[in-house]
């Protein structure tokens, strides 16, 4: 199934020579703008910042950058992208009855048919079996008797958010596919269970909702393998989450009480004197699932921030200030 070229570039509202960190701030200005979270258009938002992710997804990764630069080239000079030589997508990772592959799309699990046509998809291994080294997804399929083929496994990919990954949730997905021998195209839908704490990386097996078995050959698998949409204030490392923290100069130096936002909602957080710049703050309990009914923590960088314009009372105080201050940041202790 032909599908529309997606500019990344334009996504993020950057330049095709952007460098790593201007696609970086680009997408945080954004992502922050159109989350869900914040925005009053919740639909259109969520929409929008899917697409902010799967753009960022590609381009902030070197080498998808590199073979998405390369498709654009193709692109440019025909009606349809097509895969660079040796490109797995849009086909099911292991053979199915008969042979054949049928040709498949997703739909609900956050990637355009673009991203899981030329990045969602896994070369097919020798044999039919499927990657190893995958965490989550199986080692070695057993090869079916001839009389009675087992159907395809498909696999895609699903972009969950950190609350998501806090929470849990339900998903539709869709999957629409056209019969490699037939050419006729069908579109199922199913309620997919993602749950607590999933981990980037790991698979959630729907079963029996791949290919058809042929002679009394059992239906095949679909696997989704996780990837967590990139989240503006928060990082996943583990089950810890680390954000940022910024700090009046004032505030570091005496200390102070300061609101921390969460995942859930915002804690307050005392700051001690003294409090240096990139130090991390832990706030305990509030991170991700880490089994056993147990979260991980948060950690938040402190980033001083220094004002950029003050008034003459200000500034008569900050000269008071570097008159008495005995401290000298070029001299070691």
């Amino acid at each position: 199934m032909p599908v529309a070229f997606k500019d990344y570039y334009q996504v993020l509202g950057v330049s095709p020579k952007a460098s790593e960190e201007e696609i970086k701030k680009a997408f945080r200005t954004l992502a922050r703008k159109y989350h869900p979270d914040v925005a009053k258009d919740k639909k259109t938002a969520e929409e929008r910042f899917k697409e902010l992710n799967e753009a960022h997804e590609v381009l902030s990764d070197p080498e998808s950058r590199r073979k998405y630069d390369e498709l654009g080239a193709n692109w440019k000079s025909g009606p349809q992208p097509r895969p660079a030589p040796g490109w797995a997508g849009g086909r099911s990772p292991r053979g199915g009855a008969g042979g054949e592959d049928d040709d498949f799309q997703f739909e609900g699990t956050g990637f355009s048919d673009f991203f899981e046509q030329f990045f969602g998809g896994r070369a097919r291994q020798p044999g039919g079996g499927w990657p190893s080294g995958q965490h989550g997804f199986p080692e070695g399929a057993e090869e079916p008797a001839a009389e009675a083929l087992r159907g395809q496994d498909i696999q895609g990919d699903i972009l969950i958010t950190l609350e998501e990954v806090l929470n849990g949730a339900m998903r539709a997905i869709s999957v629409r596919r056209t019969n490699a021998r037939t050419g006729r195209e069908e579109t199922q839908t199913y309620q997919v269970r993602i749950p607590a704490g999933v981990q980037a990386g790991q698979a959630i097996r729907v079963p029996g909702k791949g290919g058809e078995g042929v002679g009394g050959g059992g239906a095949g698998d679909i696997y989704l393998r996780v990837r967590y949409a990139q989240n503006p204030d928060f990082h996943a490392r583990g089950a810890d989450l680390v954000g940022h923290l910024e700090l009046s100069p004032w505030e570091a130096v005496l200390g102070a009480t300061v609101p921390v936002r969460t995942l859930e909602s915002s804690v307050s957080l005392k700051v001690p004197a003294g409090t240096q710049q990139g130090h991390q703050l832990r706030i305990r309990g509030k991170g991700l699932p880490a089994g056993a009914g147990k979260r991980g923590d948060l950690y938040v960088a402190v980033s001083i921030q220094v004002p950029p314009k003050i008034s003459k009372e200000e500034d008569r105080l900050w000269r008071e200030l570097a008159a008495k201050s005995v401290f000298d940041p070029r001299k070691t202790s």
